[in-house]
């Protein structure tokens, strides 16, 4: 009976000793994940830190629209030496390792310039801005969204999306988890949406803000953040990140300054939200050429702006 009984003991110890190391493989694996997410690169707080120096944002050179796939593991980003046209790039976590950043010529030569990616919140389209030449005649003369979807591993052919959307000329075309497109309209100097109907976008609709341009819906469409002049010192002309919220009729908020922890003297463009509505990224102008990087910050900083209901 005692020998049956250790048997039983030890058999148990066995089991328990295979759960525990099944258990801390599985801690290890979603660690090892999590610390590759975002290229390694510590989370920022409530202070904008600069993204992957020396690997996305170099010295020498714009980089502006910048966008993960759902699953955080695909990095789309628009980038240009100065005189230049603008290029997307792209990146993949491989093996936990980010591949080196490359071109990927979307549109393969039918346009000279693309920028400004946003991969669609079930990851299967990326929409993009495309263009003739950057320099002479300059891009808004030509400018408007395009797409690709998604082909199992690799990307359609690139299409410029058939909607009254292209009317006019338009960039930084974003999507909702409705699947609504929020844009900037070059021609009216506004912003502008299409909602989403039948997997086309038949209508547009101005979406009824101050101002702002390269505007980025949040995800549940609960806020929206711009970028436009500094409109509270009237000698200052710089770029200033901004977030309007929406109300329960559907308006929206005042426009509110994301203040001194987000905005700087230099320019701030280009804001966008990651999938996981954790991180703000934005463009920041602050090179001694006048260049950008991309900078991040923990989205607090727009939930500590938002209204008290």
């Amino acid at each position: 009976m005692r020998k049956t009984y250790s048997i039983l003991l030890l058999v148990g110890a066995l089991f328990l000793n295979a759960c525990n190391s099944k258990k801390q493989d599985s801690e290890d694996n979603d660690s090892s994940i999590v610390q590759n997410l975002y290229f390694g690169q510590k989370p920022p707080g409530l202070t904008p830190e600069i993204f992957a120096p020396g690997i996305i944002s170099l010295n020498g050179r714009y980089e502006h629209g910048i966008s993960f796939s759902p699953d955080l593991e695909e990095l789309y980003f628009g980038a240009n030496y100065e005189d230049q046209d603008p290029s997307i790039y792209f990146s993949k976590l491989e093996d936990k390792k980010w591949t080196s950043p490359k071109k990927v010529n979307f549109t393969k030569g039918k346009k000279v310039g693309e920028m400004h990616p946003f991969v669609s919140p079930n990851g299967t389209m990326i929409h993009f801005a495309a263009h003739d030449s950057f320099t002479s005649p300059h891009h808004e003369s030509s400018v408007k969204t395009w797409y690709v979807k998604r082909s199992e591993n690799s990307w359609s052919d690139a299409r410029e999306l058939d909607s009254p959307i292209n009317n006019d000329l338009v960039f930084y075309s974003n999507e909702a988890k409705n699947g609504d497109i929020f844009y900037t309209n070059l021609s009216k100097r506004k912003m502008y949406y299409a909602p989403k109907i039948n997997d086309k976008f038949p209508k547009v609709h101005e979406v009824g803000i101050e101002f702002g341009f390269h505007g980025f819906i949040s995800p549940s469409q609960d806020y929206l953040v711009v970028n436009g002049q500094n409109r509270e010192d009237d000698q200052r002309k710089d770029s200033e990140i901004y977030v309007y919220f929406k109300k329960k009729d559907g308006t929206w908020s005042k426009p509110m300054n994301l203040g001194n922890a987000v905005n700087s003297d230099f320019d701030e463009t280009c804001p966008s939200i990651t999938p996981d509505g954790n991180y703000l990224f934005f463009g920041r102008y602050n090179e001694e050429s006048g260049l950008s990087n991309f900078y991040w910050v923990d989205t607090e900083v727009i939930e500590n702006l938002r209204p008290k209901e």
